[in-house]
This record gives structure tokens, C-alpha cells and sequence, in this order.
């Protein structure tokens, strides 16, 4: 019976637990849903590197793997080392080309240097950072949901967003994308599918379209 079903791969966004997920449910007599957490990342670490270090997880073959966000960026490194079923990136990136305008500059200037992730101790600190001031409510979804506190990681992770130099889209990648998006804003992203009302923490808030349509997208 289990090998029947469909193994599915969950790895949330930066900083993210996989509890960003908890509301995901696919039909359990096809589908078992496997969460993924961010390990801290060796000294100088690729996101090559890290992304097959992150593989060791998977003990399925021909499994589908999605990620959120940042975790969009390194579940396409990831499928370079495997071999999936299916690969969904969702409120994230194909390539170095859909980053915002703003990223591509700190790349230029090496202006995520500076970044101040010495803010994660301060969680309401870095919610502000991160969403912007006008969205304090969500401080206690951050609260929640963020917990990868780590500056290494963080100043990591930040970096490999910034830096990532995947030139072309990975063939087969599914991209679903929010047209409300402010982290990665759905102007420079192409040939996805869009979610109408969907922003960057739409995984959370718009739960009932993923499982209603997570299903169909696997199967197809």
C-alpha cells in the first residue's frame, strides 16, 4: 500500500519551520506529505553544496518536492541531485532574472552585507524589516511561524537569494505565484500560475486553493 502512495516534500521559506504547512492536506490515500527544516549551513557553504547535504532527507525515490519561497530557490538546486516526480516552487523565483530590482542592486553594491540580521533576536524588529511598518498584525504570524534565528544562517541565506545565478528555468519546474506578491513582485515573474489575491504568505492564508488544487497539478 505506502508504496502506492506519492511522497510529497514540503520545505518552507527563510527562517520559516515547516509549520507554515499545517493546514496542507492532500487525500491521504494517494499522497504522504514529508516536512522539511533549514539546517545551518556549513562555513562558506554553496547552495550547491547545501542543497545536496539537504537530500539526505529524502528516503523515497521519484518523489515531488516543493518549496516556498527561499526554500522555491533550493528545492531547484535540490532537483539537480535527484530525480522527482514533480517540482513546485511557490511566492518565489526561476531564475536570477525575476529577482526584484532592489535585490539585483544589493548584489551589485554587496549591499546585503549590511543587512541587519543581528535583528533576529528582535522578532518584532525583523517582522517590521521584512514585511515593511505597515504590517504589524502579521508580527504575531511571525512570531508563529519564524524560527531560524541563527545570524549565520541568516546572512547565508540572505546571500544565496541575492547572489543565485541560476541563468534559465529548471524544464518541468510548476511556479505558482501570488499577483499580490511584495517580496517577489509578480511584474518580473513569468509563465506561472497566478493565484488571484495571493501574496507572499499565501501558503498560510490561502491554504484551500493549494488543496484543492495541489492534487490535480501532481497528477497531470
Amino acid at each position: 500500500m505506502n508504496q502506492e502512495l506519492i511522497h510529497v516534500y514540503l520545505m518552507p521559506g527563510m527562517a520559516a519551520n515547516p509549520t507554515i504547512f499545517e493546514h496542507i492536506k492532500l487525500p491521504e490515500n494517494q499522497f504522504q506529505i514529508h516536512w522539511l527544516e533549514w539546517v545551518i549551513p556549513h562555513k562558506n557553504e554553496s547552495i550547491s553544496d547545501y542543497a545536496k547535504r539537504m537530500t539526505l532527507f529524502i528516503k523515497e525515490d521519484d518523489v515531488v518536492l516543493l518549496g516556498v519561497s527561499f526554500g522555491g530557490i533550493l528545492v531547484q538546486e535540490m532537483s539537480k541531485h535527484i530525480k522527482l516526480r514533480k517540482l513546485f516552487v511557490v511566492s518565489s523565483v526561476k531564475t536570477m532574472h525575476e529577482l526584484p530590482k532592489r535585490m539585483k542592486i544589493a548584489k551589485h553594491t554587496k549591499a546585503y552585507k549590511i543587512l541587519p540580521t543581528s535583528l533576529a533576536g528582535n522578532i518584532d524588529a525583523l517582522a517590521k524589516y521584512t514585511f515593511g511598518k505597515s504590517v504589524a498584525k502579521r508580527v504575531e504570524l511571525y512570531k508563529k511561524y519564524m524560527s531560524v534565528t541563527s545570524t549565520a544562517y541568516l546572512d547565508w541565506a540572505i546571500e544565496q537569494v541575492v547572489c543565485w545565478e541560476q541563468d534559465k528555468p529548471i524544464p518541468g519546474v510548476i511556479h505558482i505565484h501570488g499577483d499580490k506578491d511584495m517580496v517577489f513582485p509578480y511584474k518580473h515573474i513569468t509563465d506561472c500560475i497566478t493565484v488571484k489575491g495571493g501574496t507572499h504568505i499565501m501558503i498560510i492564508n490561502k491554504y484551500k486553493w493549494f488543496n484543492e488544487n495541489l492534487p490535480k497539478l501532481i497528477l497531470q
